[in-house]
């Protein structure tokens, strides 16, 4: 029986389980059914479009599919809001602070974190704490200037706010039991304190640094030398949203990334024997297309959200031209996308040239992610390091651990 038959004969209540379960564990062939049958799939939870022109189509129109479910979670930062004046100012103010110029030198910090990792192992490590997690750490420490932080709280206060964010909405309800939604907020809102309460001191050393006449280099430093020039519309306490920013959003993606495109690759043993290769030269450029090709696999979330500000057409002049009300949730299936053959060429097929930008890795249009240009170089980087060492490989599968990331990946190599 196919998936959609199988869908229409479940009762309302199991239909979005059956749906989320199959993105889950049987992508590329349940998305493959979807566009070729549904491209618009309405559930009692959520709305799902496969196609990869409806999927561009959903993430570009912020004025009509907003990030309203991130408000909850994350308000009162800029991210939920939708082209207000505070969303442009903000999000280019951190773009300014987080300069492009410097990604050559942050993946080269990247890149010595990891190899100094694992030249100090023993051969075996579990990769989610001890790399996944640890280099991002590291960076937000080092580089972003959290100095004095201590790293088991910093990841904390990540975790708490990335859980809640991304895996506490209403499509995961039926997920979220231990601990429930109520407790995961609780947590988030605790831990949120204790940043927000570490970031004030961080800005209060950092503001007599700069009156000293001995200001550092860091974004942090640079956030609040611009604050205090009262050139841009940001005071202090959006200073310190916008430095709890740079850690929150750094550690699980990169993590998640990093354990999804080497289980990908660990698949395709010729295709893992290239990318060693591509890892032991000197140009980190070659290496780079077989991380993000794996990530086309598998990408770290089956689906961007989105809710509907306004009523919408998706499909608008197809036979599947679906109407969308006010408020309901849309899922840009960015894994079936992938897989479209009107966008892809030869989807099948691990091909490591095709275009970057083609892709949805780090989001699409306004509400893309802030940190791309560090994503993009520090997610391969932890890799490319890694697949350097002899015979580096996976001894068993992604665990999770009950929890709603990866949560161990052990793997070895030749000392």
């Amino acid at each position: 029986m196919s998936y959609l038959a199988r869908l229409d004969i479940a009762a309302p209540n199991d239909e979005w389980p059956l749906v989320r379960d199959w993105l889950i564990n049987e992508p590329i062939l349940f998305t493959a059914e979807l566009r070729a049958f549904r491209p618009v799939l309405k559930t009692p939870v959520a709305t799902l479009v496969s196609r990869y022109s409806d999927v561009q189509d959903v993430l570009r129109r912020h004025e009509t599919f907003g990030n309203d479910l991130y408000a909850p979670k994350q308000a009162p930062y800029w991210m939920p809001d939708n082209d207000t004046a505070r969303h442009w100012r903000e999000k280019s103010v951190m773009k300014a602070i987080l300069d492009k110029e410097d990604v050559p030198d942050i993946r080269a910090f990247v890149g010595t974190q990891t190899a100094q990792i694992l030249g100090a192992g023993t051969g075996t490590l579990d990769l989610i704490p001890e790399i996944g997690r640890e280099v991002p750490l590291r960076l937000v420490q080092s580089w972003f200037g959290f100095d004095g932080a201590d790293r088991d709280a910093m990841f904390t206060w990540s975790y708490w706010n990335q859980v809640d964010a991304f895996k506490n909405q209403p499509m995961d309800q039926h997920l979220v039991t231990d601990p429930g939604p109520d407790e995961i907020v609780r947590k988030r809102l605790e831990v949120s304190a204790e940043m927000r309460a570490f970031i004030d001191q961080l800005v209060a050393r950092r503001e007599n640094e700069i009156a000293g006449g001995n200001p550092g280099r860091d974004p942090v430093t640079r956030l609040v030398q611009l604050q205090r020039s009262g050139s841009v519309r940001i005071n202090r306490d959006l200073v310190i949203l916008n430095v709890g920013g740079l850690l929150i959003g750094a550690i699980e993606t990169t993590s998640e990334a990093v354990a999804y495109a080497l289980s990908e690759l660990t698949k395709r043993p010729e295709t893992m024997d290239a990318a060693r290769s591509a890892a032991a030269e000197d140009d980190p450029a070659a290496f780079d297309g077989y991380v993000w090709e794996a990530l086309r696999f598998r990408p770290i979330a089956p689906y961007i959200f989105r809710k509907a500000i306004q009523p919408a057409r998706i499909g608008l002049g197809r036979d599947y031209a679906t109407d969308i009300a006010t408020g309901e949730i849309v899922l840009a299936s960015i894994q079936s996308a992938y897989f479209d053959p009107t966008a892809y060429d030869d989807p099948e097929t691990f091909r490591t040239d095709r275009p970057f930008d083609q892709a949805f890795h780090f989001g699409e249009g306004l509400h893309d992610c802030l940190g791309r240009n560090i994503g993009r170089v520090m997610v391969p980087e932890i890799l490319r390091q890694c697949l350097r060492q002899p015979d580096f490989a996976p001894t068993g599968p992604i665990n999770f651990k009950g929890e709603p990331f990866p949560a161990s990946y052990p793997v070895r190599w030749t000392v």
